[in-house]
């Protein structure tokens, strides 16, 4: 499950206590729900049709779009897919970001150089 392979992705040190979504289906779902509860996440939604609530999601979505999925040609979906992860660590660990004073999201970690340059491969 995706929400699983986030935590996993992004556990460098961060505790997680909840897990913001939208309203879709797969959100609302048992499932979900028991997962949350497993993982002791409490669920929070997002307001309907509230850009102050969703406006960080968007803005990923769009620089994901714009730097990844149509930033060059792609043969298929399934190549396209495979530049993800890569992308990703791109996006998280060297791009830099205007709101996080021009530092990568990594920065906000706290883990000292040493930490950095060996999960950094």
């Amino acid at each position: 499950m995706a929400l699983l392979q986030a935590m996993r992705y992004y556990s460098l040190g961060i505790r997680f206590t909840r897990v913001l979504t939208d309203h879709g289906a797969c959100y609302r779902s048992r499932r979900f729900r028991r997962l949350c509860r497993r993982l002791k996440l409490k669920h929070r939604r997002t307001k309907p049709y509230s850009p102050r609530t969703k406006g960080k999601a968007e803005r990923f979505i769009q620089t994901a779009l714009g730097e990844w999925a149509y930033a060059r040609s792609y043969a298929s979906s399934y190549q396209r897919g495979r530049h993800l992860p890569a992308w990703l660590h791109q996006y998280n660990w060297h791009r830099p970001h205007a709101s996080l004073d021009y530092h990568p999201p990594v920065s906000r970690l706290g883990l000292s150089v040493n930490n950095l340059v060996g999960l950094n491969t």
